[in-house]
């Protein structure tokens, strides 16, 4: 007995809805894969600012450039919101500040391979607290060694603070996360992201102030600045918020590990630091475990 059209319209729909979902989770990966290669390329461009402006001044000019951006593209509304939203915007603002200032501190330290390391060791966490799937541990663990792998030449000799500089920011990565994504479902586009990145500005201005100076009012560190605030804030904030409202917190924590092998990338393009077989074996590994978690968010969500 062929199904009745009720059964072939309900399998038609439910059809659609699961090739409109599988859109969405790869569109969701496309926009981290962006924002990662953003931020990574940014990160290039602030270390030539190093010597200017000191890395609290550049955390500086990072978040006030990307504030500015943010409030006159969005033009966020400031009325209609509880209590609570605000205190989403506070929370992420803050963690958006103090990430940025402890990372760029430890790499200040620390070699940049090692502080990437142990600051993957926050986002690794929340992937396996976060996972209900035994196959999870076994991505998280495959990109584990990838990254240490990546790092293994800056552990020698390691400056202490600047490894608590780095773990203390992996740490707020994962909050950032958290935060990230609670934002984005409690404000429309990215608004939440505009209101939380002018929080983190006006909580770095003292602090940049007191360590560059007039050296932030010069023309060229103006210039770089907003460059990376660009490629550091305002496109890998954006792309990951909008992400993070269809891939879960688990898949998108775990995709991070592609941090370290775009950085390697970006290094050995714009600042001309060799890659040996160990990086580019680390290199394989991240991509692995980062395609092999998404493959099983989307299974498990299907």
């Amino acid at each position: 007995m062929p199904p009745s059209p009720e059964v072939l319209t309900a399998e038609a729909a439910a059809g659609a809805t699961g090739e409109a979902g599988a859109r969405g989770r790869i569109g969701s990966v496309a926009l981290v894969i962006g924002g990662i290669i953003s931020l990574q390329f940014g990160a290039s461009v602030a270390v030539l600012l190093f010597p200017r402006a000191g890395a609290l001044g550049v955390v500086t000019l990072r978040l006030v450039a990307a504030s500015l951006v943010l409030l006159i593209i969005c033009r966020p509304k400031l009325r209609g919101y509880t209590r609570g939203d605000w205190a989403t915007v506070l929370a992420f603002g803050v963690a958006l500040v103090a990430m940025n200032s402890l990372f760029y501190e430890a790499i200040d330290r620390i070699p940049l391979g090692a502080a990437v390391t142990l600051e993957f060791l926050g986002p690794l966490i929340l992937s396996v607290a976060t996972s209900r799937r035994l196959l999870s541990l076994v991505w998280a663990a495959l990109a584990l060694g990838g990254v240490v792998l990546l790092g293994r030449e800056g552990f020698d000799g390691l400056n202490l603070v600047g490894a608590a500089f780095a773990l203390a920011a992996g740490g707020l990565w994962a909050m950032y996360i958290l935060l990230s994504a609670r934002t984005g479902q409690r404000f429309p586009q990215a608004d939440g992201l505009a209101l939380a990145m002018t929080v983190a500005a006006v909580l770095s201005l003292p602090l940049g102030i007191a360590t560059a100076g007039a050296a932030l009012l010069n023309p060229v560190t103006l210039g770089l600045g907003a460059a990376v605030a660009l490629m550091s804030s305002v496109l890998p904030y954006t792309l990951e918020l909008l992400a993070l409202r269809k891939l879960p917190a688990s898949g998108f924590a775990v995709m991070m590990s592609l941090e370290p092998a775009a950085g390697a990338t970006a290094g050995f393009l714009v600042l001309h630091q060799s890659l040996g077989w160990a990086e580019v074996l680390a290199i394989g590994l991240v991509v692995v475990a980062s395609v092999g978690a998404v493959r099983s968010a989307g299974k498990a969500h299907a």
